[in-house]
């Protein structure tokens, strides 16, 4: 007999998820990837009991990013097979571009990281960016909170960066950029200020040879290896992920500035900004410029989420209807 889906009940929903069912997480990915009313109202539910019931600040949350054929997921595939053989649970969001006809996922990640598909550790979602600035799409950082409640280490992989497209600084723990050995890229990224943004910088395809070792060799001289994030120098360091080199050194890196993190009891704050940031954005696109402007401009909107323990949707509603309820130029 078929078993009735659980997002009929949110608060069960969360619980399963927690635990890390495979059936559960694919149902509460699917509806917050589900724009129609009734299931936004689900979602938000079932946000609701994911984030009142988790202690702590669970997990790791990566960003991989870096320029198109740079490698990301074959890179992202070497990381998780080097994460499981550590005992790590592992879940990925991988963002594609999007279909213009169908607005789904073009490429699929999925066919393209060869992880074992039997392996219950390891959870990997495509997903669209559906045209979104910044690499992402706005269903990625609900969808981050499900990965983080069922997995050590959850990874977004973005479509590729532009030089203005730098979304995923403000929404992961750690940020890991992937240069494209002679591609000349990375200097481009440099003179647009996008290299400030990486916690850790790995020159994939070493193999390469003197070619990926010369841009090493550039980023490191231009690098300014402290980070203004706090008090952490960014490494530059080299891998090859077809080759298994240097992919042990690349999870050391991202598990320790997870642990600067911690260590400085900061995560908690940095992730209720990067909420705070989507839920700003959220308002932008529908009321603009202006409707931001009536609940007091950016910076105003900006504290006043980071200051709050509410669930996303909630936060999110809560402001929406503020505009919208009657003398509000949105009524």
């Amino acid at each position: 007999m078929e078993q009735p889906a659980l997002t009929a009940d949110p608060a069960r929903l969360a619980t399963a998820v927690r635990r890390g069912e495979r059936r559960a997480l694919a149902e509460a990915l699917n509806l917050l990837d589900d724009r129609r009313p009734a299931s936004r109202r689900l979602a938000a539910d079932f946000l609701r009991h994911l984030q009142e019931g988790q202690p702590g600040d669970p997990g790791h949350l990566i960003g991989m990013t870096g320029p198109p054929g740079a490698g990301k997921s074959t890179l992202t595939a070497a990381l998780i097979a080097v994460w499981r053989r550590r005992g790590l649970r592992v879940g990925v969001l991988a963002v594609d571009p999007s279909s213009p006809i169908s607005g789904g996922a073009l490429l699929g990640d999925r066919l393209r990281m060869k992880t074992s598909a039997d392996d219950d550790g390891v959870f990997i979602r495509s997903l669209a960016c559906r045209g979104e600035f910044g690499g992402l799409s706005a269903e990625v950082w609900p969808m981050s909170l499900v990965m983080l409640a069922a997995f050590d280490v959850a990874m977004i992989e973005t479509v590729g960066v532009g030089q203005r497209e730098i979304d995923i600084s403000r929404m992961c723990d750690t940020t890991c950029f992937v240069a494209q050995p002679g591609s000349g890229d990375s200097v481009q990224f440099l003179k647009a200020g996008i290299l400030e943004v990486p916690h850790v910088l790995v020159v994939n395809k070493e193999d390469m040879g003197a070619v990926a070792r010369r841009t090493l060799s550039e980023l490191g001289t231009a690098l300014g290896r402290a980070h203004t994030d706090g008090n952490w120098e960014v490494p530059v360091l080299s891998a090859s992920a077809t080759a298994g080199t240097g992919i042990d050194a690349l999870a050391d890196a991202l598990t320790r500035h997870r642990e600067v993190l911690g260590a400085g009891d900061r995560l908690r704050a940095r992730r209720r900004r990067y909420q705070a940031h989507w839920i700003l954005k959220r308002l932008q696109e529908e009321f603009g410029s202006h409707g931001v402007g009536q609940l007091g401009g950016e910076q105003a909107v900006l504290q006043q989420l980071a200051s709050r323990d509410t669930s996303l949707f909630e936060q999110l509603e809560s402001l929406r209807q503020t505009l919208l309820q009657p003398g509000g130029k949105h009524a």
